[in-house]
């Protein structure tokens, strides 16, 4: 994207060599084909319309077009159910479980109690890991042990969260490779089990995406959206190599809003996307760079 303000700047005229050049630089930046051509024709729109000529009018147009197609933020927010239930999906290596702890350690300091459902129960380190990120921020972890069922150790940590009156439950899931289709037929069941368990669970369906992937993380946020509808998106790993380009993409393509956005290994870098503030961070990457 640093690419993009570098060329708007320099005073071009608007013509359709420059409006493929600004798309190219979108699809290399994880826009995406189909959202870049769809805000693109927005743009030409407004251009056309608001008779544009010079490319440093354009910036100001491409930054509200983007912010429409992110819509309104949505931050995730405790409410009023209890327990209130947070299914938790993605691939491994997407950064779910240091995710789930920091989710853990933000409603905790906001003083609600909460329990973590261990529902990956395939692969051997993941409730031990789990186990780490739940005593770091004092979340109470139910677990069910290898081979557990985990549509049942989800059941009972439905169960757990009442009896202890918990404010907020979170469901670890398996993570898999996406296309694998026993996973999804998995997490589709889950989901029915926590739906029979407690009226309107799951509350919220949260996709981790791994913002460095680019378009793999919107091939994954498609799959696992069949399975069970997915009503929020936490983008993990920004504070490093990420184009950025993903936030949009997922947001336009499947309709759930970014919700959250992971920048670090603490347990509070962990932030509410904000999509002004994400769309100005773009559009400084050359300033910064610059520096």
């Amino acid at each position: 994207m640093s690419q993009l303000s570098g060329l708007l700047r320099i005073g071009r005229k608007i013509d359709e060599d420059l409006m493929e050049e600004i798309e190219e630089i979108l699809i290399q930046a994880d826009v995406g084909v189909d959202t870049t051509l769809m805000l693109m024709d927005n743009v030409r729109e407004r251009v056309k319309a608001e008779g544009l000529s010079d490319s440093s009018e354009l910036e100001s147009v491409i930054k509200s077009e983007i912010l429409k197609l992110l819509g309104e933020d949505m931050p995730l927010q405790v409410k009023a159910e209890k327990p209130y239930t947070i299914l938790v999906l993605g691939v491994n290596g997407a950064g779910k479980t240091t995710t789930i702890g920091k989710l853990a350690n933000r409603f905790i300091t906001d003083g609600h109690r909460v329990l973590v459902a261990a529902g990956d129960t395939f692969r051997a380190a993941a409730e031990d890991q789990l186990a780490i990120w739940c005593e770091r921020a004092g979340a109470e972890l139910i677990r069910g042990g290898e081979s557990a069922e985990p549509a049942s150790v989800v059941f009972d940590a439905i169960h757990a969260a009442k009896h202890r009156n918990a404010d907020v439950l979170i469901v670890d899931t398996a993570g898999r490779l996406h296309t694998k289709k026993p996973l999804m037929d998995e997490l589709a069941k889950i989901g029915r089990v926590m739906e029979r368990a407690h009226a309107g669970a799951p509350h919220e369906v949260l996709l981790v995406v791994d913002g460095t992937v680019g378009q793999n993380g919107l091939m994954q946020a498609k799959t696992f959206n069949g399975a069970v509808p997915i009503t929020g998106v936490a983008v993990t790993k920004l504070d490093g190599t990420a184009k950025g380009g993903i936030v949009i993409a997922v947001n336009a393509e499947i309709g759930a809003p970014v919700k959250l956005i992971g920048i670090g290994e603490k347990l509070d870098d962990l932030r509410d996307f904000a999509g002004a503030d994400f769309v100005e961070a773009l559009f400084a990457a050359e300033e910064t760079a610059d520096t």
